[in-house]
């Protein structure tokens, strides 16, 4: 009785095996790509993205000519707004894309940081420096973030 629970055991374990090594994902699932609701929404915050962007000679010139009250408001108004919009675009992107999105916005709010400390004590270099970086993370971003409107061309 032993022996033929043994053999019962033994052949129910390779029919076990055999099915499920004849059963698996027929189909192969295609890579992720953007909606066009998902590409709209998008498109719609990278325009503001964009316009902060076209203003970093306005940042610049602000620190050049020391006023910092000025800079401060820049940077807490606009390019604050920005990153904000950069946040809400990173969840939209595909998920190889987050995560680097997530660093870039990470790394733009230290940039932020470093301008208002920088304006704090007057020290005009650094504080162009850290606009200089800030405004390069932007374009980083940029880079990540779809191109296209239609999703025939995304693909």
């Amino acid at each position: 009785m032993l022996r033929q629970r043994s053999i019962l055991s033994l052949l129910l374990g390779f029919l076990a095996i055999f099915l499920i090594s004849c059963g698996g994902p027929g189909v192969a699932t295609p890579p992720p790509t953007y909606t066009p609701d998902q590409l709209v929404k998008i498109q719609e915050y990278v325009s503001d993205i964009q316009g902060v962007k076209e203003r970093s000679r306005e940042l610049e010139r602000l620190i050049q000519t020391k006023q910092w009250v000025k800079v401060g408001n820049f940077t807490h108004g606009p390019m604050t707004e920005a990153r904000l919009s950069m946040n809400y675009v990173t969840s939209n992107l595909l998920p190889k894309d987050q995560s680097a999105g997530r660093e870039l916005v990470r790394d733009l709010l230290d940039k932020l940081i470093k301008i208002d400390q920088a304006a704090e004590v007057g020290n005009t270099n650094g504080a162009l420096n850290s606009s200089v970086a800030a405004f390069a993370d932007i374009d980083k971003f940029l880079q990540l973030v779809p191109q296209t409107s239609s999703p025939s061309e995304e693909s």
